[in-house]
């Protein structure tokens, strides 16, 4: 007799399975209370039976056969039962035998037939994965969902593990805001019992929120509650925030905030009864409800401190607390209240003091009394200092940050300025925290310090566009962490239209161990000096270059903890000079204006600037600064005050003097607003030199004077504010018979020179505030900013001007013979001379054209002043910066720019 053993109700499942995973799966379900209900059949109540009897034996197992195998052994089979050769069995045992086999997972189908106690035990084996392929993920890359598929190539396929990976994508969109997102998998089928598991990913639309309903809130109207949130509705003008994607643990944040900002207006009572996302019939966007129950609005009660610690006096810090008796009660300021006391105790070496405030609320005046009570607690000191996480950077480099050692009493403040210290290194994730463990004993503490290092080496290629300097190209390599110890090594090249350089440098913050930072740099610069063409246009040409080497050497000690000495000396060989085809009126000749820089085509300042100088420089700087963040601070304020000595040497004498200030408040909500100011002036120590003319000149070179303009002073062009030349290019006005009867300006802006000669004093003053954006933006690195910017420049003596008198500019050459068109012997050009734009040249010569006359405008120190806005991007492609400025007031001359940009690479 053969009897198949089919499986009951409580097998129908792992034979379904075994079935739909023989052909596609396209039967699983992506929704979760879908797999639930496919994998939980409904059951009937349980009736109540009577005590189960155990089934009648059907007989004995003579054999068992196994048949179907393919990879594996038949032995391995039978060890998942519980069959064996000899025992009797029931059909519940053989029930129990198909059921230990489905549990395996190995098997597609499985069945159990027995003749007369021979059974025979026929498998169908589950394929093995050949591979798995995602199809359709594009906001998802496969470097993202690939490490959350546990299904792998040569594994056994099962139809558990495929609805878990399934599972686990749709829970990877939902992550990013995706609720519609949808997988299908399906298996393609191979020979050799394999399969390719095929993933078709439907992303769908990013999930929104539509909008955010408050109910139950009568003191705040709606738009007031929905600012104070993280989550945003979704609207056109929120296009780069994340805000306005559905997040369940942002709704949860949102809850905190509302129950804040009730809080600290007063509203001690205040609840979220219900938060509730409905997500829409077509899954593409939610809408939220809060119902909220306000409650009655408090005021602070009687309000005092009673200490326990002898340092600190109850009454003395009673009199000093923010909020007084009659306040609208605000639970942040109780609860900033508590972290100022617990500093402060803090400060008197108390690290442990338990500060608690004991709240006596009356329902009936409603107020809210406070007794801020600070326990008894031992003086602490510190037992040692642990570092953890360093793996290149050295002990020593983190330990010389912290402002206390072992044996020290423990002051919180100190505590936090080390933290500070080490966090200004830039050698660690910004994350990190001192954190205060107890020691061996009641009155020890240890600070241990877990860093985690990041990379402090830079190799950097770059290529960009910039509207000062148009084509740029820079490499440099910087190691600030040479070796773990802390030193900078750093080396650049850089090459524009205008400028090149090479420098080397390094420096070594802790000589011999000691607190003095040593360091040095040796560069090579070349600068190609401009002038703009014509008023208002870029158009421009090259007048001098500037050749300067050189080396400088500097050491900085700490004076205070706040206030630092910095010293340095340098030695400069400059060469400046001029295209002599271009300046010099007879560069080839030997007559009197050979080989000599001609005013009339070069103008008289650069003429003064042209020539080899060595500058032997010493100086110093008394630097101040609180700042919490040197390269992006949010609060405190620095003061530079630096002066430079030229004349240990060399060929150039001057004193120069700079002072720099800035001031930084955070605003709230992430506005940040700085105001910073600056001013220098230069003295020459030098005698009063004469120009070839026997004309005095400014005392103070060309090159060594302070320019102000694009890129500092935004809305004015480079070196587009302060004292410069015009010089207006004249042309021949004719009457009836085509005779010269003068000269006027020529029309057109190309027929205008503007040569800026820069200037002895200069002051520059700003204001401007950071405006924060979404998540979204600030991930983009967006950060905008409006701003106010003032300043001058000037103070250089008046250039003797060609032409300043009235008198005419030009040239007049020897007239050529007409038959043999030779010039005579000897005769060279000559200037021309005349009055009321009239040349007049010798017998022999004709006037050879250069006219022109010149004006002096812009020495003046009254302000110059700009307003605009701007945006720093650090954009996928490089750093990029715009700002558009407006002058508002501005002097004659001036040259004026709305629109700045700089924008780079890297490669």
């Amino acid at each position: 007799m053969r009897v198949t053993a089919m499986m009951s109700s409580k097998r129908q499942r792992p034979v379904v399975t075994a079935l739909l995973a023989t052909t596609m799966i396209a039967g699983l379900s992506t929704a979760p209370a879908m797999a639930q209900q496919a994998a939980t059949p409904a059951r009937a109540p349980a009736p109540t039976l009577a005590p189960p009897v155990a089934p009648a034996p059907v007989g004995t197992i003579s054999a068992i056969t196994v048949t179907g195998t393919q990879r594996l052994e038949p032995d391995t089979i039978l060890s998942y039962t519980k069959l064996r050769v000899g025992q009797p069995f029931t059909q519940e045992t053989l029930d129990q035998g198909l059921r230990d086999l489905y549990e395996t997972e190995l098997f597609a189908d499985v069945q159990i037939r027995n003749d007369n106690g021979a059974l025979t035990v026929e498998v169908k084996e589950n394929p093995v994965i050949n591979r798995i392929v995602l199809e359709g993920n594009k906001r998802l890359k496969e470097d993202k969902i690939r490490p959350e598929i546990k299904l792998a190539p040569r594994q056994i396929y099962t139809r558990s593990k495929v609805r878990a990976d399934v599972a686990r994508i749709i829970e990877l969109y939902r992550r990013q805001g995706r609720f519609a997102a949808s997988v299908e998998p399906k298996m393609v089928q191979l020979d050799q019992n394999r399969v390719d598991i095929v993933f078709e990913i439907t992303e769908g639309p990013k999930s929104k929120v539509r909008q955010i309903n408050i109910i139950g809130n009568e003191k705040f109207k709606d738009g007031a509650l929905r600012s104070q949130m993280v989550t945003k509705q979704s609207r056109w003008f929120r296009l780069f925030s994340s805000g306005t994607s559905y997040d369940p643990d942002r709704l949860a944040y949102d809850q905190q905030k509302l129950r804040q900002y009730y809080l600290t207006e007063g509203y001690a009572d205040f609840r979220v009864i219900s938060a509730v996302a409905e997500l829409t019939p077509d899954k593409q966007d939610f809408i939220i409800t809060y119902v909220v129950e306000e409650g009655d609005r408090y005021k602070f009660g009687d309000v005092k401190v009673e200490s326990d610690i002898r340092d600190l006096s109850g009454d003395g810090l009673t009199k000093r607390l923010p909020m007084k008796k009659g306040d609208w009660y605000n639970a942040k300021q109780v609860e900033d209240t508590v972290d100022t006391l617990s500093e402060t105790a803090g400060l008197f070496g108390y690290a442990f003091a338990d500060v608690s405030p004991d709240f006596q609320r009356d329902k009936d005046t409603l107020t809210m009394g406070i007794n801020f009570r600070i326990a008894n607690a031992p003086r602490v000191y510190v037992e040692r200092v642990d570092i953890n996480g360093n793996t290149l950077t050295q002990d020593k480099v983190v330990r010389r940050e912290f402002r206390l050692a072992e044996g020290d009493a423990f002051n919180s403040f100190l505590v936090k300025r080390s933290k500070d210290r080490i966090n200004s290194l830039g050698f660690f994730q910004e994350k990190l925290d001192v954190e205060q463990k107890p020691g061996s004993a009641p009155d020890r503490i240890i600070l241990e310090t877990n860093v985690q290092e990041k990379s402090t080496g830079e190799l950097s290629l770059s290529a960009g566009f910039s509207s000062l300097e148009r084509f740029i190209v820079s490499a440099s390599i910087t190691q600030r962490n040479f070796r773990g110890k802390g030193q900078e090594l750093r080396t650049s090249v850089n090459y524009s239209a205008y400028s090149k350089s090479v420098e080397v440098g390094f420096t070594e913050p802790y000589f011999m161990d000691k607190n003095i930072a040593l360091g040095g740099d040796i560069y090579r610069r070349d600068m190609n000096s401009f002038r703009f063409l014509g008023n208002g246009t870029n158009s421009r040409d090259t007048t001098y270059e500037q050749t300067t080497t050189g080396f400088q050497i500097r050491a900085g000690v700490p004076i205070t903890e706040f206030m630092s000495l910095a010293l340095r000396y340098s030695l400069n060989f400059d060469d400046v000079t001029l295209d002599r085809a271009t300046y010099y009126s007879d560069p080839d000749g030997a007559g009197p204006l050979a080989e000599r820089c001609d005013p009339l085509l070069a103008g008289r300042y650069l003429c003064d600037a042209i020539g080899k100088r060595t500058t032997s420089s010493l100086g110093y700087s008394l630097i101040y600064d609180t700042r919490d963040n040197r390269i992006r601070p949010t609060r405190g304020h620095n003061a530079v005050l630096s002066q430079d000595f030229a004349g240990l040497g060399g060929s150039v004498k001057y004193v120069r003097t700079r002072l720099n200030a800035a001031k930084f408040w955070p605003l709230g909500a992430g506005f940040i607003f700085s105001l910073s100011g600056e001013g220098g002036y230069i003295h020459s120590l030098e005698s009063e030199r004469l120009d070839p003319d026997g004309n005095p000149t400014e005392r103070v070179r060309l090159v060594d004077r302070f320019f102000l303009g694009e890129p500092q002073f935004r809305g004015f062009n480079i070196r587009g504010v302060g004292p410069r030349v015009k010089r207006y290019f004249l042309q021949a006005t004719t009457d009836a018979n085509n005779n010269i009867t003068g000269y006027d300006r020529a029309a057109g802006r190309n027929n205008i020179t503007d040569d800026a000669l820069g200037g002895r004093i200069y002051y520059q003053a700003r204001a401007e505030v950071e405006i924060p954006l979404g998540s979204g933006a600030r991930e983009m690195g967006l950060r905008p900013s409006i701003f106010v910017d003032a300043g001058a420049v000037a103070g250089i003596k008046d250039p003797v001007l060609i032409n300043g008198n009235g008198s005419f500019a030009g040239y007049c050459d020897p007239t050529p013979d007409p038959v043999s068109g030779a010039v005579p012997p000897g005769a060279t050009r000559q200037r021309a001379t005349g009055t009321a734009r009239a040349p007049v040249c010798g017998s022999g010569y004709n006037f050879a054209g250069s006219n022109f006359e010149e004006e002096y405008l812009g020495d003046t120190l009254k302000p110059r002043l700009s307003v605009g806005f701007g945006v720093n991007w650090n954009s996928p492609f490089g750093p990029f910066r715009i700002d558009i400025a407006k002058a508002l007031l501005k002097e004659p001359g001036d040259d004026t720019k709305l629109i700045t940009f700089n924008v780079g690479t890297q490669f």
